[in-house]
């Protein structure tokens, strides 16, 4: 039984069963993975995937056990490298940042100055994606610490935390009618224009559905993207009302627009961090979750990971 094995099998679960990108994975041979995983099989007297023919088709029973302990293995490994890196270079590596593109863009630019000024040997890795795709790489061990406000705590595999709250905002022109109305704008009155607003599966879109569909409304979505400058671009031509992040909004290029608080139209947000469950946490990924919120603290992360799923 080796490390060779292990791995072998987590890539080949990694891969769907697909023994040809497994080996390209691994920069082996195909035939070189399937001797390591029947000799790991015959020494612990199971089958770990059941085949057809040549070709791994699904994992048994037992199997999914020792892939379980694998995985732990490999994680332990992992960390058994951490820790090496910590105390032989304490302040130097690579933070990795999986998040969306509302965070890295205006969120992240001064805790990042601040982190820099603390580490100036770590390097910074940011990934931009869903809110799904920074939760699979945090899973993957592909990056550190996660960062967004939706989907981070449908997984298990993570320990998620609380990380600050925020509220939407209308975005309109100057000449818009709503711009120039006294009284606060209802719902209602917003479900009779066209909107400018995010993908369903970014920043806090879920939550501004929801409050339509409570009042049985149903939204003009003229326009919907990821970006919060582009969302403000076509507010500028006139194409709609838009609704963003309120950290979207910046005081010397955004002077021209009309900004209106939304949060007792659609409530607050919460943006979370996630870690991968049982990973150890570099001193300076610590210290950069404490820099996004004061409240996460080494010592509230490093009991968060160590809390048993379902307690």
């Amino acid at each position: 039984m080796n490390l060779h094995q292990f791995k072998f099998v987590h890539e080949a679960v990694k891969h769907n069963l697909n023994l040809t990108l497994t080996a390209q994975a691994l920069h082996t041979s195909q035939p070189g993975v399937s001797k390591a995983i029947l000799e790991l099989e015959a020494e612990l007297g199971i089958e770990i995937f059941g085949r057809h023919g040549k070709r791994l088709n699904r994992i048994t029973q037992p199997g999914a056990q020792v892939i379980k302990s694998i995985e732990v293995i490999l994680a332990e490994l992992n960390n058994l490298k951490k820790i090496g890196q910590d105390y032989s270079a304490q302040d130097s590596g690579t933070l990795s940042i999986a998040t969306t593109h509302t965070q890295a863009r205006y969120v992240l630019p001064p805790v990042l100055t601040q982190l820099r000024s603390g580490y100036p040997q770590v390097n910074i890795s940011l990934h931009q994606g869903t809110p799904q795709q920074a939760a699979k790489m945090v899973m993957e061990e592909l990056a550190d610490i996660a960062i967004a406000t939706e989907s981070l705590a449908d997984f298990d595999e993570l320990v998620t935390l609380p990380c600050y709250h925020w509220q939407h905002v209308l975005v309109l022109p100057a000449d818009h009618p709503l711009s120039l109305q006294k009284k606060p704008i209802t719902l209602k009155q917003l479900s009779t224009y066209p909107l400018i607003t995010y993908h369903p599966s970014f920043t806090g879109r879920q939550r501004i559905d929801s409050a339509f569909a409570k009042q049985h409304l149903t939204p003009n979505i003229a326009l919907e993207a990821i970006d919060s400058d582009v969302i403000k671009t076509y507010v500028r031509i006139g194409m709609g009302v838009g609704i963003v992040a309120e950290m979207a909004i910046q005081a010397q290029t955004d002077k021209d627009l009309v900004v209106k608080p939304a949060w007792d139209l659609f409530g607050q947000n919460l943006a979370r961090v996630a870690f991968r469950r049982g990973t150890y946490l570099r001193q300076y990924v610590l210290d950069f979750a404490q820099l996004l919120s004061p409240e996460l603290t080494s010592a509230t992360i490093l009991k968060a990971l160590d809390t048993p799923l379902g307690t």
